[in-house]
């Protein structure tokens, strides 16, 4: 699965058949074999370039978006810079309701390809009035010609990754891959990979990762929506104070939970050991990798995809800040800034 190696019709030709590329080190110490589907290769620098595309298109099949039309969505930053890249190429409009956790970078990066974005509180209810979601809803009921994607609630988001990064990660390892670890917010790349797969191999497992502070484990795992679960944490794009219906918890075996400051820290680790300059859900994934390991979930016979979200451009203000780090306490426990610039004078 290569690129197109002549003249691309316009950016959007470059979507899609993303790497997989070999950790040689920062997993020497878990037993098998372990692959990064690395998704900041997508010229939008993340997976949702794959559900913006397939969610924009199939509109444009189905009539729903016609000219002058206006796209609404709610988005930690990644989705809606997608949507916005879209949008230019195709000539819509774009309204972006956008969470408080998304940095100020990938803020002015939205603002840059044109979208108009509304910043909302991120630590309310999914049903409050300032809420992201709530938000996205009044824009559409007020903006005439407008579509609003809901990402969170649209099974076009699992069908984008079952038409492509499925079958991309079948591909690349031979039918091979044993194990599959992915991030779930939306739930769209998990549940739309892990089917694909599954269809494949029902021996595959899948195995998600969540966050402390949001519900998704413990929902998968009793059924109940517990909202003493839910409570203010940093990672963006991963876990959710809602369970959203593009979320097919039946393909997923297991979840793990991991914190914001391991995450922080292996993002960086992965970027010094591998040269992957990654986001902060795919330092997520890196920690759950090895929390599974601990558990025993793998042997010498594993071949395990790590699907790595997005690239570490959009996180300079955050786990690539040293300052960021210091003020969230996450150099006190674990380790210290290493002072690696000098200036001469």
């Amino acid at each position: 699965m290569t690129k197109n190696k002549g003249i691309s019709n316009n950016i959007l030709d470059l979507i899609g058949n993303t790497p997989l590329i070999r950790l040689n080190k920062i997993t020497n110490n878990l037993s098998g074999n372990f692959y990064a589907k690395y998704e900041g290769f997508n010229p939008g620098h993340s997976m949702k370039d794959r559900i913006a595309l397939h969610i924009i298109e199939e509109g444009e099949r189905q009539g729903i978006l016609k000219k002058g039309s206006t796209i609404i969505e709610t988005t930690s930053g990644n989705t809606g810079f997608s949507i916005a890249l879209v949008s230019i190429i195709k000539g819509y409009k774009c309204m972006l309701a956008v969470s408080s956790k998304a940095s100020e970078g990938k803020i002015n990066m939205l603002k840059a390809m044109g979208a108009k974005v509304y910043v909302c509180p991120a630590h309310v209810s999914a049903d409050d009035p300032r809420s992201y979601y709530q938000v996205a809803k009044r824009l559409h009921e007020e903006t005439a010609n407008s579509v609003y994607i809901n990402q969170y609630f649209n099974q076009l988001n699992a069908d984008a990754h079952y038409n492509s990064t499925g079958p991309e990660i079948w591909e690349q390892t031979n039918g091979e891959i044993t194990h599959l670890i992915a991030a779930s917010g939306t739930g769209g790349t998990i549940s739309g990979v892990a089917k694909y797969l599954k269809e494949q191999n029902p021996a595959i497992k899948v195995l998600g990762v969540d966050a402390y502070g949001s519900i998704l484990k413990k929902f998968h795992e009793t059924g109940e929506f517990d909202k003493d679960e839910i409570y203010p944490y940093r990672i963006e794009g991963l876990g959710k104070n809602l369970i959203p219906t593009a979320t097919n918890f039946d393909v997923i075996d297991v979840f793990e939970k991991v914190s914001d400051e391991d995450a922080a820290h292996r993002a960086r680790e992965l970027a010094i050991t591998e040269g992957l300059f990654t986001g902060y859900t795919s330092g997520a994934i890196i920690q759950a990798a090895m929390q599974y390991g601990e558990k025993g979930y793998f042997d010498e016979n594993s071949k395990v995809v790590l699907i790595l979200p997005d690239h570490g451009s959009r996180y300079m203000e955050k786990i690539y800040s040293d300052d960021w780090m210091k003020e969230q306490g996450f150099f006190d426990s674990k380790t210290h800034a290493h002072q690696q610039v000098e200036f001469i004078k």
